[in-house]
């Protein structure tokens, strides 16, 4: 699958400096609560609290000696508290002072009811107003005054006892394993949803027969692997056949990431790999899986400075409980990764990972059961042929086949549609692998045109030349990254490329400086893409593939996309600057042969690049039947519709058609040759 595009977008889209949850799962809101709950019954004991202080205790003369001089406030109603079986009252109440300035002075009085029996009588006489209280203690008003301090101090204490306990026991669970034990019924995955990967699932099935009946193999002799190795690129699935071994299995299924080993601290991740295999030894027979191990696995003494690296400590904590002197059967480890050329050696012989199970990209099969499992999880129409899809996705993973559905049906739903069509499915095809069309980016006609005519020097050399893929479309509108694509599909999955191949795809990637230059007698930036293409082609047919008749089959370099400092430092190139000298002018001559080829073909067809040009203004975009009329007819027997006039969102599907054509009359015709069985 090939894309060669116009000016590379400078736009990046805003990072987001925050966490993708928003919090900190450590965040302490307990402790948090209970500051909040002292400050405020602080400030309630502050604000209940009367401004002038303590009352004061005084005798019975003195108050006497108050109301005879007028000086007892009546703006606030005294106080008189009864105490129940005791011959004693209180009086409390407020006096002007006048050495107390603006403060008015509480007073406190102790009567005798045997001295005083007329009280309440020669109160109302004074006209003063009075409550009676009853039931009040003496020990009361100190209580009352330090209570909250009390509080205050028993919340403190609580809150430094709880930080205190989690300390504690966040040092002493930082060996503890990281490993989460999968519930058998939540979120059960069966060997029925994974598609695309027969032989690794037939791998992995046999896995699942001798944990669930040991005996059937051990009889003659057989033992079960201790190490199964998951490797394939990203988004093969390889995380989801181990949740499928989950499903399947009857037996405890642990689950780890390699990363969760490593910490800050010397001496954690060993801790959490003895501990880890002790709970799969409680839990025997059990699975563990550990995904992206090459956190943990790789390659030991590569780095720089020889100091003692925590991360080899882990690894070889790991090597020891894998097959190690004290080794227990019943302890199967299911890793996965994506970079198998950085593990350690030790970690990969036999005996500890006894399988090494590839999980390739789909073929065109594959794919198609990938579709359909995912198919079953939206709405369909009826009718659409999701073999069409598949042949027209080669290299597709099934995170891609799963996203191309999903945006599918996103899709239909803001058309208004029922059901999804295989219009849908074909436009998500293409945003999943190039990116959605931005039609809001203003374009200036200058740069419209240009665009223009460097994908019309593309397209015209993708047709022109025998030995390239078929073109799928041609298109003006940015879309992704790019302000101009020109893609082609394969016509099936290619597993090798040719020589001639690859010569004719340096020719296609020049056609657009090639067409500037013929037209408008100028260059832009536009094929920066194109020329990081073929010149990365070029080097590989000279230094890896053996394709150069000058230097023959011989491999210049290692080509293993070293991640180690200290090994390319300390391997060095193999080979001398003379030779360095050579395949530079051999990758130089294979350029200029293109930029040569491209430039003489697109002159003799100038033409035609005109015609597609044109077209490209008019209609923004091409499929690939459209470009071959053009370029032999020098019109189009099917013109796409103006970008003005494009069909309003329908509420219901477009009707399918019968069972038996070939393509789909809303399926791009620029695929007719592709999909033709």
């Amino acid at each position: 699958m090939a894309q060669f595009d116009s000016n590379n977008s400078k736009e990046q889209p805003p990072r987001n400096r925050n966490g993708a949850n928003g919090g900190d799962p450590n965040f302490n809101w307990r402790g948090i609560l209970l500051i909040v709950a002292a400050i405020a019954i602080v400030g309630i004991a502050i604000l209940g609290r009367t401004p002038y202080g303590t009352p004061e205790t005084i005798s019975w003369d003195k108050f006497q000696e108050l109301m005879a001089t007028k000086q007892i406030k009546t703006t606030t109603p005294l106080e008189l508290i009864v105490e129940e079986g005791k011959p004693t009252q209180w009086i409390q109440g407020e006096y002007a002072d006048p050495n107390a300035h603006k403060n008015v002075p509480q007073f406190r009085t102790e009567v005798y009811a045997n001295l005083q029996p007329n009280l309440t009588e020669e109160l109302k006489e004074a006209g003063y107003r009075f409550t009676i209280k009853s039931g009040a203690n003496f020990l009361s008003s100190p209580i009352m005054a330090f209570l909250p301090i009390i509080l205050v101090l028993v919340m403190i204490y609580f809150f430094f006892r709880q930080q205190i306990r989690m300390a504690g026991k966040g040092a002493m669970s930082f060996g503890k394993s990281k490993a989460k034990m999968l519930a058998r019924d939540k979120n059960r995955i069966t060997f029925k949803e994974v598609a695309g990967v027969e032989e690794a699932k037939d791998e992995v099935e046999e896995l699942v027969e001798f944990l669930k009946d040991p005996k059937r193999f051990q009889k003659l002799g057989g033992r079960i692997p201790k190490g199964v190795l998951l490797v394939g690129p990203p988004g093969t699935g390889k995380t989801l056949l181990a949740r499928a071994i989950a499903g399947e299995a009857d037996v405890p299924f642990f689950s780890i990431s390699g990363s969760d080993f490593v910490e800050m601290f010397v001496g954690v991740g060993a801790s959490r790999v003895r501990d880890m295999f002790e709970q799969g030894k409680k839990n025997a027979p059990c699975i563990i899986f550990i995904d992206e191990i090459d956190a943990v696995g790789r390659h030991r003494g590569q780095g720089l400075g020889g100091g003692h690296d925590e991360r080899e400590q882990t690894l070889n904590a790991l090597l020891v409980e894998m097959d190690g002197f004290d080794t227990q059967e019943g302890v199967i480890i299911i890793a996965a990764t994506n970079r198998p050329d950085v593990l350690d050696p030790a970690l990969l012989r036999p005996g500890r990972f006894d399988r090494q199970i590839t999980v390739n990209l789909p073929d065109v099969n594959g794919r198609e059961q990938i579709l359909k499992v995912h198919a079953k999880r939206i709405k369909v129409a009826e009718g659409v042929d999701l073999a069409i899809i598949a042949r027209g996705t080669p290299g597709y993973s099934g995170a891609e086949l799963a996203n191309v559905i999903n945006e599918a049906a996103l899709m239909a739903a803001r058309r208004g549609f029922k059901a999804v069509t295989i219009k849908e499915l074909e436009e998500a095809r293409d945003k999943v692998r190039w990116g959605r069309e931005r039609r809001s980016l203003a374009m200036s006609a200058k740069e419209k045109e240009t665009t223009a005519y460097h994908e019309s020097g593309h397209a015209l050399l993708c047709v022109l030349l025998e030995n390239t893929d078929p073109i799928h479309k041609v298109t003006i509108i940015p879309r992704g990254p790019t302000l101009g694509l020109m893609m082609s599909l394969p016509e099936g999955d290619q597993y090798t490329r040719r020589k001639n191949e690859m010569l004719d795809d340096m020719v296609v990637a020049m056609g657009g400086r090639v067409a500037e230059e013929l037209v408008f007698g100028d260059v832009t930036t536009g094929a920066s893409g194109d020329i990081r293409v073929a010149t990365q082609t070029a080097r590989r047919m000279v230094c890896e593939w053996g394709m150069s008749d000058k230097l023959g089959m011989v491999e210049y370099g290692a080509h293993e996309e070293h991640v180690f400092l200290g090994r390319d430092i300390g391997k060095g190139r193999d080979y001398s600057e003379a030779t360095a000298q050579e395949i530079d002018k051999e990758v130089h001559l294979l350029c200029d042969r293109a930029y040569g080829r491209a430039k003489q073909l697109l002159s003799e067809n100038r033409s035609s690049l005109e015609a597609i040009a044109k077209a490209l203004l008019e209609f923004e975009t091409l499929d690939g039947s459209q470009v071959r009329d053009l370029i032999e007819f020098g019109e189009m027997k099917n013109p796409p519709p103006h970008p003005g006039s494009e069909e309003k969102p329908r509420t219901e599907p477009p009707p399918h058609p019968n069972e038996g054509t070939t393509v789909a009359p809303e399926y791009p015709p620029g695929l007719a040759e592709t999909i033709t069985p």
